[in-house]
């Protein structure tokens, strides 16, 4: 693994988690447009439900509630995270939490992440993603 590709992992990864960080104003939800493939896929898969989303779908409900007062404060961040780059592809496992407040009430969570990159033309971009929350 090369510094300067696992760097720009990173990168993306910090992108897409303060896409939705909401604590100075409002999120910058077109920045998922910016780390993800055109026909990225993003997929939830909590609590045994799935729910598969392409960019546009996934981005319009968040956008609604992260800035129409339901989801206020909120931020979500990197904890941890295990990286395999082979070539013009790579994988990365992390761990994440996020808090806020939801309809006025202070919580907390945690989950895991997978996301999958590919090598482009105009660099490294996420192709997918899928996600768990702990439950709690």
């Amino acid at each position: 693994m090369t510094a300067d590709v696992k760097a720009e992992l990173d990168g993306l990864m910090r992108t897409l988690f303060g896409a939705f960080d909401n604590t100075g104003g409002r999120p910058n939800l077109g920045a998922v447009r910016e780390v993800f493939i055109p026909e990225g896929m993003i997929i939830k898969n909590v609590g045994g439900e799935t729910e598969i989303y392409d960019l546009d779908s996934f981005i319009a409900p968040r956008e609604r509630f992260l800035t129409d007062g339901t989801l206020t404060e909120f931020t979500e961040w990197e904890i941890a995270e295990r990286t395999e780059i082979f070539g013009s592809i790579a994988q990365r496992f992390s761990e994440y939490g996020k808090s806020g407040y939801r309809d006025g009430e202070w919580f907390e969570g945690f989950g895991r992440q997978t996301t999958q990159f590919i090598r482009t033309p105009d660099g490294w971009k996420m192709s997918s993603a899928a996600w768990d929350d702990v439950p709690g």
